[in-house]
């Protein structure tokens, strides 16, 4: 069975929001480095009802902004792998994987090409979406992404409010993004 669904399960997150004084929780990701900087996304759990059943919702949340920056680098990566097929990234790499700095260089000034050919042609848009996942191992699992400059408590807070009352409206318009365009 789904833990998500255990009624003691959602009483406990329950408890920890009225303790919290929230209608959500945060979730610590062993991934997250401790960037306290990270404004663009949060990993969150609530309750919230799901086809008749109280269910814990396991929600990230993250600006269209961070979005199309992803959406970006994955196509700019697939052209870098048509343009240099031994060429693996990064975050993919087996520990015994051998490259050159002359490569490395190659590679990402080729890959500062694409994402500059990409945002500049705005060959990708992103929309307001809630994507749902009731095959999830804990819960359900919602990503969402919404037209924000930042994810903080209270974008959090009024999303899940509407979710949980069936009030979400999303914003249909699509949006492409530079990555040159810092805020601050």
């Amino acid at each position: 069975m789904n833990p998500g669904f255990d009624p003691e399960e959602i009483a406990q997150l329950k408890a920890e929001c009225k303790a919290e004084n929230s209608n959500f929780i945060y979730v610590e990701d062993e991934f997250e480095d401790d960037d306290s900087e990270n404004n663009e996304h949060a990993h969150v759990q609530f309750v919230g009802t799901y086809k008749n059943q109280e269910v814990i919702f396991d929600a990230l949340v993250y600006t269209l902004r961070l979005h199309h920056s992803t959406l970006v680098y994955d196509e700019a990566l697939e052209r870098l792998k048509k343009e240099m097929p031994g060429y693996v990234s990064p975050d993919e790499r087996p520990a015994n994987y051998k490259t050159t700095d002359e490569q490395e260089d190659e590679a990402e000034l080729l890959l500062t090409e694409f994402i500059e050919e990409i945002e500049e042609g705005e060959e990708i848009t992103v929309r307001e979406h809630i994507e749902i996942d009731d095959q999830f191992e804990y819960g359900v699992g919602l990503e969402v992404g919404l037209n924000k400059t930042e994810i903080d408590d209270q974008v959090i807070s009024d999303f899940i409010k509407a979710y949980t009352s069936g009030k979400v409206e999303l914003d249909p318009t699509l949006y492409s993004f530079t990555g040159s365009e810092d805020e601050d």
